[in-house]
């Protein structure tokens, strides 16, 4: 709990009042998660770890949400949609969904950076890391690029979100004076070059997942700070790279 009150007393304008229903859904990676929450708890929530089966699931996930809220008899105050770094695909499904949903439901549409949402995750699930320790989530990016940041206990970004190719030298400017904690579906590829450092922390099977988003859309919620409906966009961080298709019959 030492972890929640410092980003609660940093982050929210009354820590103590949840008032909210909200629909969450995230998207960013292979995983599909929507969850359902209401005066900060967790009510309902479906995840799938199978692949990127986001199109296909999604709107079933969103029903089960939809169907749970109609039996409590519940009325959703807001929408939020995890917003990226990520794959482009898996994003721009999760916020067209989100929009429909918060037009049809008519409330508004919070935007979640997966980044924090991955970081907050972490910092409630372990609260045995050492103090002073830093957070780096990290999504793979392919080849040696992930899409990473780095936060304090406060969720105060000390690195901002950016993608950035791996070397010996990534994060040295942290790493030299404070534990950091590598964490997401990138990590495996700092392990390998940064995981002879004694203040290099990996903890393992971290996605970004729904019901990590609670808090932050929570907070969003609290200070009125939504993204419009019409004209948001994913936070790519980097212009999307199509690949060219092969001309099959060019040998023939």
């Amino acid at each position: 709990m030492r972890k929640f009150a410092k980003f609660a007393e940093k982050n929210c304008a009354d820590s103590s009042v949840f008032m909210a229903t909200i629909i969450n859904i995230e998207t960013s990676t292979a995983v599909c998660s929507v969850a359902l929450s209401s005066e900060g708890a967790v009510l309902q929530h479906t995840e799938d770890f199978h692949g990127r089966n986001h199109a296909v699931l999604l709107s079933d996930f969103i029903k089960d949400a939809l169907d749970y809220m109609a039996r409590q008899e519940l009325k959703a105050d807001a929408v939020a949609v995890s917003l990226g770094p990520g794959s482009y695909t898996g994003l721009r499904i999760g916020l067209s969904e989100a929009k429909g949903l918060a037009y049809a439901l008519d409330t508004p549409l919070i935007g979640v950076p997966t980044l924090e949402l991955m970081t907050t995750g972490v910092m409630f699930a372990h609260d045995d890391l050492p103090d002073g320790c830093l957070f780096a989530p990290m999504i793979d990016a392919r080849r040696m690029e992930v899409y990473t940041a780095v936060y304090d206990l406060a969720l105060q970004p000390l690195k901002a979100p950016a993608p950035l190719i791996l070397d010996t030298d990534s994060y040295s400017e942290f790493l030299a004076d404070s534990p950091v904690a590598f964490f997401g579906d990138g990590s495996g590829k700092a392990r390998d070059l940064l995981g002879a450092n004694p203040n290099a922390i990996f903890i393992d099977g971290v996605n970004p997942l729904a019901v990590d988003m609670v808090a932050l859309a929570e907070r969003s919620y609290l200070k009125r700070d939504f993204i419009d409906t019409a004209y948001s966009t994913p936070l790519y961080l980097k212009d999307f790279q199509a690949t060219k298709p092969r001309n099959l019959f060019a040998q023939l």
